[in-house]
């Protein structure tokens, strides 16, 4: 039989007949690779007809969840696994999706029976060496190492397990295509049969997958869009915090978090977030700030911390970790221009700390306060907390949800709150809260200095 060649961009999975030095639609330069992406006289088109149904008939039963065991995964997920689903776990090297793949698998072959763990990375007995370490010995848990998904078909057809984990994506191909492992292709291909094998069978299936420089998940964007949740685990080398973040749930909210600690056990729940973010801030120090966030239906508070210091070259810095360097030059010209803080000659640190980030504007006022605080060398009072997002003109606007971020504000004991004038309304019989409206930054800055 006639083999087929294309040259494939291994960035969006473009194709072309011959090799270009730049892909046509995402514009990455040498990127393009040769690949067998199949053999003639195939046909895999034939099918059987289903006809329409009204949308009232559709499905039937609603979904069935199983919990993982792990009360901050199942909050991601939506409220447990839910069956016949395909789930993407990506994240940095080391980071601790195998880790919590493997803790989860343990309470779900418990709880559901036998649970295949599928490994393209690591022989069984790495596997059995750090489930020991993390007390994961669930005899319904099944390790087979493999790499080739016919052969992994067929010892799922053979065990009929609850759930299946593949670990990790790119480790595993497929006969059928002659390119390497890992190849756009190849990713493609297998991911669209474990997603049918998922619909099919109604065995949930976790599939871990790289992550390249850029953050994003390794291979063709089409993978995300195959799959039914896409979860991202961040955090710092430097910070023993994780947090797992639903990019896409079909079955749930893309606002949850899960937020967790490793340790040498493994990855444990944080259950407060809070109190262990705001656990070493200093008190007494100009520079430092609380501000509450919302991230889904949780509150968290975290500390910002802001350095401002004269530069030494003809160009200020403006650096920033865990927050949008744009959104901080913004905030300083709104200083400058309004309030009338000369920070033209400064350089400008911000950090959140504890690896967190930032994404929302309410925290808009507690970024331009610790600024002013640092440049002032003034310090806030430690008992008092920021929310607000800052326009153009200097003007502190409304927030969602500013009740629930003052309750847990003052479940932490703090005794006052700085928010836009119009949220004052908003916040009732919260105890122990003093509750302080503002219109402007100026007028901000002035009630705290």
């Amino acid at each position: 039989m006639k083999t087929k060649t294309l040259y494939t961009c291994q960035k969006c999975g473009y194709q072309s007949a011959k090799w270009l030095g730049k892909c046509p639609d995402c514009g990455s330069w040498n990127s393009l690779a040769e690949e067998i992406v199949g053999r003639d006289g195939t046909d895999t088109t034939a099918g059987v007809s289903v006809p329409p149904v009204s949308i009232s008939q559709a499905g039937g039963e609603p979904e069935r969840r199983h919990t993982c065991g792990i009360a901050e995964f199942d909050r991601v997920l939506g409220g447990g696994l839910v069956e016949g689903s395909l789930v993407l776990v990506g994240g940095d090297p080391g980071i601790g999706k195998s880790t919590l793949l493997l803790q989860a698998t343990d309470h779900l072959a418990r709880s559901l029976g036998s649970v295949l763990y599928v490994s393209g990375e690591e022989s069984p007995r790495q596997i059995r060496m750090r489930g020991a370490r993390m007390k994961v010995q669930a005899p319904e848990l099944l390790i087979l190492a493999e790499t080739m998904l016919e052969k992994i078909l067929t010892q799922v057809h053979r065990v009929k397990p609850a759930v299946l984990v593949v670990d990790s994506i790119q480790t595993v191909f497929t006969s059928a295509l002659e390119s390497a492992p890992g190849s756009v292709s190849q990713v493609r291909e297998v991911a669209g049969r474990l997603m049918m094998l998922a619909k099919g069978s109604g065995i949930p299936v976790f599939i871990v997958g790289h992550v390249t420089k850029d953050g994003s998940i390794a291979g063709p964007r089409v993978l995300e869009h195959m799959v039914d949740t896409v979860l991202y685990f961040e955090g710092d080398a430097g910070h023993p915090f994780r947090i797992l973040r639903a990019v896409k749930n079909r079955f749930g909210s893309t606002n949850e978090i899960g937020v967790f600690e490793m340790k040498d056990g493994g990855l444990c729940e944080v259950k407060n977030p809070s109190e262990l973010f705001l656990a070493e801030r200093p008190l007494g120090v100009s520079g430092s700030v609380v501000v509450a966030t919302l991230e889904g239906s949780r509150p968290l508070l975290v500390e910002l911390q802001a350095l401002v210091t004269a530069s030494s070259f003809g160009v200020p810095r403006r650096t920033t970790i865990g927050v949008d360097h744009n959104r901080l030059a913004l905030l300083v010209a709104v200083l400058e221009k309004k309030v009338g803080l000369s920070l033209a000659g400064q350089d400008i640190f911000l950090n959140v700390a504890g690896g967190v980030r930032l994404n929302e504007p309410a925290a808009d006022l507690g970024m331009v306060v610790a600024v002013a605080s640092s440049h002032l060398d003034k310090t806030v009072e430690p008992h008092t907390i920021m929310l607000g997002e800052v326009g153009l003109a200097g003007e502190v606007r409304g927030i969602t949800q500013p009740e629930v971020r003052a309750r847990e504000a003052a479940k932490l004991g703090f005794s006052r709150c700085l928010m836009p004038a119009g949220n004052v309304k908003q916040v009732k019989g919260v105890k122990g809260l003093e509750l302080v409206g503002v219109k402007s930054v100026e007028e901000a800055l002035e009630k705290l200095f």
